[in-house]
């Protein structure tokens, strides 16, 4: 028996990006469409299709997620937003331009990537910060992420290395934390988040939290597979220590959610975050390019103002000792006149003198 036309599914890959869009986890994803959360695992995997009943209420469960009001686009320009329509869109529609595919992919991620994000740093307006320089670097780089296979995945990687930079610290207005969640129970959630070392911290996250597989999250925290699993448990035993009610990942991954949806974090319009990735680029192109100048400038002037050749410097003045004082202008001793008187008398040996004549 093949699957029903009327109950079309995106491929495997993009199934876990709709369920993410909607900030489900995999087990609650199991408990709507009644099957366990591995089989989960396995439909978003391709391990397996779901089919009859089963595969209706899963269809229907991914198309609940909000999804952009452009056409399809071709899997070269946008990976992410093909997954909800493609199934039902006229197989003769033009292909997206880039600012569409762009504005489509972050229609679907932006709104849960902030929340994931907000978890990792417990900051409402870092997490938005550190999403929109993740899409305006994703537009920068365009080409380059929509080709990728897993344009989603890129953009999260980003935000995170953003969210958990070391240079915020010294930024004023975050030296002091911000307004911990009004509920009790949240309250107590993301405090025990923020003690884990931020390597464990992504990983429950991802893991947890996103619902990623294990290979995945290690890939995308750039650890190994057993570090990434040491992490997870680590983490896992830090959170039941002070919570002893998440001892199910079940029930952590659902907590997670929730803690995530009462945020209210809301991102920017997709041509905002575009216009201040090209405002950005722009300023920074007017700056290279202006101390470029700057350099040029510089070394001309250098090069017309340097000397052509070595001139050796001049040794300073020194006291010579043992030189008699030059006498001054007197009168003749009787000695000196004699001897003149002489040189006068006697002819003159050598060649001969020229001299005036009186006149």
């Amino acid at each position: 028996m093949t699957q029903s036309p009327t109950t079309p599914l995106p491929p495997p890959a993009e199934r876990r990006r709709l369920r993410e869009s909607q900030s489900l986890t995999r087990a609650q994803v199991a408990e709507r469409v009644g099957v366990s959360r591995e089989t989960v695992r396995a439909w978003e995997t391709g391990r397996t299709t779901p089919r009859g009943r089963r595969a209706q209420a899963y269809a229907a469960l991914l198309a609940a997620a909000p999804t952009p009001s452009t056409p399809a686009a071709t899997p070269a320009a946008t990976a992410v937003a093909e997954a909800a329509v493609v199934a039902t869109a006229p197989q003769d529609m033009p292909p997206l331009t880039p600012a569409q595919a762009f504005d489509a992919l972050y229609a679907f991620c932006a709104p849960a990537l902030v929340r994931q994000t907000y978890l990792l740093t417990g900051r409402r307006e870092l997490a938005r910060e550190s999403v929109e320089r993740a899409f305006q670097l994703a537009w920068h780089r365009w080409p380059e992420v929509a080709v990728d296979p897993d344009p989603a995945g890129w953009v999260r990687a980003t935000a995170y290395d953003c969210a958990l930079s070391p240079w915020h610290r010294f930024r004023a207005r975050h030296r002091h934390p911000e307004a911990p969640p009004a509920d009790p129970t949240d309250r107590a959630l993301l405090s025990a988040l923020l003690r884990l070392p931020p390597p464990y911290r992504r990983t429950l996250l991802l893991y947890d939290g996103v619902g990623l597989g294990l290979p995945e999250t290690a890939a995308e925290t750039e650890a190994s597979t057993p570090a990434t699993a040491n992490r997870l448990l680590h983490a896992r035993e830090a959170l039941t220590t002070q919570l002893p009610s998440l001892t199910d990942p079940a029930t952590l991954s659902t907590r997670l959610s929730v803690l995530a949806t009462h945020a209210r974090l809301r991102a920017s319009r997709p041509s905002t975050v575009r216009a201040a990735g090209e405002r950005r680029a722009r300023n920074w192109t007017h700056a290279a390019i202006a101390f470029t100048i700057a350099l040029t400038a510089a070394t001309t002037f250098t090069l017309h103002t340097s000397p052509t050749h070595y001139e050796p410097p001049v040794a300073p003045g020194a006291t010579v000792q043992g030189v008699p004082p030059r006498p001054a202008p007197g009168p003749l001793s009787r000695t000196e006149q004699k001897l003149q008187k002489k040189l006068e008398e006697e002819p003159a040996n050598g060649p001969e003198r020229v001299t005036p004549e009186p006149r």
